[in-house]
């Protein structure tokens, strides 16, 4: 299986028995690579004001966008500047900035109490973009649906009940983010200095969302080889996580992605993507229905909080403890 394939999400909800059925099988044989595209109800103008509105926050200067940096939020919520985050696999920074946000639970909620990092305030550039707030909060909450409803494909096809993950992703602590990736001629020793965009990696979550973006650049790792992934027109990619590939005993593996930019590519790139986590104290153990003598359980249980926690010292986000300097 080395085929990236297109499915659809409305003819699993609204088909045939036979067609909600092609659609699991599709589903299954796409994401033994990592990724899958899939057609969707997601509304273009809500894409195309959402990335003007990020434009505009982006284009401010450096000092501006710093007010809206969320001290130890470990990059969860806020803005993240250049030469932060860099891949576990790499000592070289990504070239690229962030806004990230999620959901803010009320004070006295149980997650909240033992997350606060997670569920507290969001922090978001209201003050220098009016009105960005209710399009970010909405774009977050329509594109976690999107998720919520693509996982019950997946849990049918593991032999689940399809919601399967409805629980566990409720008041998750889900998080989308916005990257601009600047022109790589404005990177230090002018993009030579081993800077990428994004170094390969992997998600910690459990499946990720990526609408179309402003140009290319994301590649995917497909039987050792890199490939260009650009969802064909009115579709969203899919790619899977960590926490997915502990949960299914590695019988869905981790999509392993980079972003780089095309030889002779001179311009920037936005990306909006949101990352799909269960509850912080979900605790990660393999079904049972994906360990055979074939696939003997490779995994033990961990609690997604601490999985996410590692990973983010990996990947240089934890302000106080930065792995690279």
């Amino acid at each position: 299986m080395s085929d990236i394939l297109e499915v659809d999400l409305l003819a699993f909800e609204q088909g045939s028995a036979e067609q909600r059925r092609a659609v699991v099988d599709g589903v299954r044989r796409s994401l033994a690579t990592g990724f899958v595209y899939t057609r969707h109800d997601l509304s273009d103008d809500m894409l195309d004001t959402t990335y003007g509105m990020l434009q505009e926050f982006f284009e401010q200067p450096m000092e501006s966008k710093q007010r809206f940096v969320a001290p130890d939020s470990h990059g969860q919520t806020g803005y993240t500047g250049l030469l932060v985050e860099t891949a576990a696999s790499s000592n070289v920074p990504d070239w690229k900035e962030m806004l990230n946000w999620g959901i803010s639970l009320p004070e006295g909620h149980p997650l909240r109490a033992r997350y606060p990092h997670r569920y507290g305030p969001q922090v978001l550039p209201e003050a220098a973009v009016p009105g960005i707030t209710e399009v970010l909060n909405t774009f977050h909450r329509t594109i976690e649906e999107l998720q919520r409803r693509f996982l019950r494909i997946i849990a049918e096809g593991l032999g689940c009940h399809e919601t399967f993950f409805d629980e566990m992703t409720t008041n998750g602590a889900t998080l989308t983010r916005a990257i601009r990736y600047p022109a790589m001629t404005e990177a230090p020793e002018g993009g030579s200095g081993g800077h990428v965009w994004a170094g390969a990696h992997g998600d910690i979550n459990l499946i990720t969302a990526l609408p179309r973006a402003t140009a290319p650049g994301l590649q995917v790792l497909v039987n050792g080889e890199w490939v260009d992934a650009v969802a064909p027109d009115g579709q969203v990619i899919i790619n899977t996580g960590m926490m997915l590939e502990r949960l299914t005993n590695g019988v869905i593996p981790t999509g392993i992605h980079r972003v780089v930019a095309a030889p002779g590519y001179t311009g920037e790139r936005y990306s909006v993507v949101q990352f799909s986590h269960p509850t912080p104290w979900t605790l990660l153990n393999p079904l049972a229905s994906c360990i055979t003598p074939d696939n003997p359980q490779r995994f033990s249980g961990m609690v997604s909080a601490d999985a996410l926690d590692l990973v983010l010292y990996e990947i240089n986000l934890v302000e106080n403890a930065r792995r690279v300097s």
